[in-house]
């Protein structure tokens, strides 16, 4: 690990509406110990030191951010978010050569509604990385037994589990390769979930690094509830 944490961009990619919380605003929006879930995600980013600056991708007509307290922040720049999160980070990430940055600039893109990062995971992305010649991300190595299924839903196999792992974020990539990455692969009309699946479409091989599994996105409403509890038993 490099003890020597290089600095980086952040993009925050929040143009997304999270129907599946069923919340009257998007889900990024909804309170969590006195903040919105957006206001956590951004602020362990915030307080690093080695933070060149924070690109966060919105839709165009978001009456939210506004009213939020970061939103005046200088180190915070917005940007319009995409129909699909690749477009939000490309449109974040042409916002960063904008700023100056350049392509060797290593930029961090991490869920809007991941509001758990840790400093000490964040540093150990940072470090483990510093050097690499590729980039990777925060994951964790799959607990549970795993099955195959067909269109059916009945199980095919199970599956060896030492060999899965969940994708987390933040996914750290250098600015110039990421931008080629995405831009063709949506020029391709690829299958593109995440930064770290554009850099294998292009043929790169990123580095995981095990993170802890509570860096969980909040999906569900009971996600948002399981992250109440953890902050209400933080303040006991």
């Amino acid at each position: 690990m490099n003890n020597r944490l290089p600095a980086f961009w952040a993009v925050i990619p929040a143009a997304g509406v999270g129907a599946r919380m069923a919340a009257d605003r998007p889900k990024q929006y909804l309170q969590l110990g006195g903040r919105t879930i957006l206001e956590h995600s951004l602020g362990c980013f915030l307080d690093h030191p080695s933070l060149k600056g924070l690109v966060v991708s919105l839709a165009v007509d978001d009456p939210y951010w506004p009213n939020l307290a970061c939103a005046a922040d200088p180190r915070i720049h917005r940007a319009d978010g995409g129909s699909e999160r690749s477009g939000s980070v490309l449109n974040a990430l042409l916002h960063l050569n904008a700023l100056g940055a350049s392509d060797d600039d290593w930029v961090l893109v991490h869920d809007a509604a991941r509001p758990n990062l840790s400093r000490d995971d964040l540093d150990k992305l940072l470090g483990e990385l510093a050097d690499d010649p590729v980039g990777g991300l925060l994951a964790v190595p799959a607990r549970d037994t795993l099955k195959r299924v067909d269109k059916h839903g009945r199980v095919v196999e199970t599956v060896d589990r030492s060999l899965i792992w969940q994708a987390y974020t933040p996914q750290m990539f250098r600015l110039g390769a990421l931008h080629r990455a995405l831009a063709d692969s949506l020029v391709a009309d690829a299958l593109i979930t995440d930064e770290a699946s554009a850099m294998e479409w292009s043929g790169q091989a990123p580095r995981l690094i095990e993170g802890r599994s509570d860096n969980i996105k909040v999906t569900r409403p009971e996600d948002l509830e399981w992250l109440r509890l953890r902050w209400v038993n933080r303040s006991l």
